[in-house]
């Protein structure tokens, strides 16, 4: 590989896991993408190469692609809820406030209810802002029906989008959350609660978690307590941004037990989303991840 194409992928690769992790919430398979990424890129003729963004983007996503018809045979095995991994994200994430909404649990949460395709042309088209001409290239499709699709997925996506909050409310939320948690304060945890909250938990069949949603502020309560509140051992607990937003760790000895993030409406918490399973806690501890458009 010539040097400009080798620096073409330096300086994208930022953005190249981004898109990757958008497609797979994870980051372990993204960085796999981020690798097949590569070795095809190694393979390109320079001279057929005129924008070299929108080439990798397109080399990317049709990996990412791939990936994703693998995952969804793997998470039908899947032990309990599966929730996105969560990313420790550097400082600067939280400047691109649509960036920083796109990869938010909740966000990814309602990108896993789009079919793999409509997931591409959707982040593609409305994170990153491609042409439908360049998203038609990279999902194999004409840039009519990648027009429908975009309009299709967009309007499935803003029916269930979480409502924009702003960063001070969340902090201010989860700060009372994490208080009311580490001091058992039942009922200081109820009042930041909404009556309807849901709470989902991932173990991966690891670690102890819920096996369905948990419905309600008092079956929330009770398995928050029975479970979390009843770890033996030593129990520290921090606020950092994880996925672009302010999230809550729970360390047990020291040791990353849980990563808890939230939905905030209307000042309370509406959805609680707790990551137990060990194989998805790495990226949350230790360096930011920088992620870019």
């Amino acid at each position: 590989m010539d040097e400009p194409m080798a620096d073409s992928f330096v300086e994208h690769r930022n953005l190249l896991f981004t898109v990757a992790y958008e497609l797979l919430s994870s980051a372990a398979d993204a960085e796999d993408v981020v690798q097949e990424t590569w070795l095809r890129w190694a393979a390109v003729d320079p001279n057929t190469v005129r924008e070299p963004r929108a080439y990798l983007v397109r080399i990317v996503t049709r990996q990412a692609l791939n990936r994703m018809r693998s995952l969804e045979r793997r998470r039908e095995s899947y032990v309990g809820p599966w929730l996105p991994e969560p990313l420790l994200t550097t400082a600067d994430v939280a400047d691109d406030v649509e960036l920083a909404d796109s990869v938010s649990t909740a966000m990814l949460m309602v990108l896993e209810t789009l079919n793999a395709t409509e997931r591409a042309v959707f982040v593609l088209r409305e994170v990153f802002g491609f042409e439908y001409a360049e998203i038609a290239a990279a999902v194999d499709k004409s840039e009519a029906a990648v027009r429908q699709i975009a309009s299709r997925a967009g309007k499935h996506v803003q029916a269930r989008r979480p409502r924009a909050v702003p960063p001070a409310d969340t902090e201010r939320v989860l700060t009372r959350f994490m208080e009311a948690s580490a001091g058992g304060d039942l009922q200081q945890l109820m009042d930041v609660l909404a009556p309807d909250v849901v709470l989902l938990s991932d173990g991966g069949g690891l670690k102890r978690a819920a096996l369905r949603p948990i419905f309600g502020r008092d079956k929330a309560l009770r398995w928050l307590h029975g479970v979390l509140g009843r770890d033996p051992g030593v129990v520290t607990l921090d606020i950092v941004r994880v996925n672009g937003q302010m999230a809550i760790r729970y360390f047990l000895d020291g040791v990353l037990d849980v990563v808890a993030t939230v939905r905030v409406d209307g000042g309370l918490v509406s959805e609680i989303y707790l990551v137990r399973n060990p194989n998805k806690l790495g990226r949350a501890d230790g360096d930011g991840v920088r992620l870019s458009r």
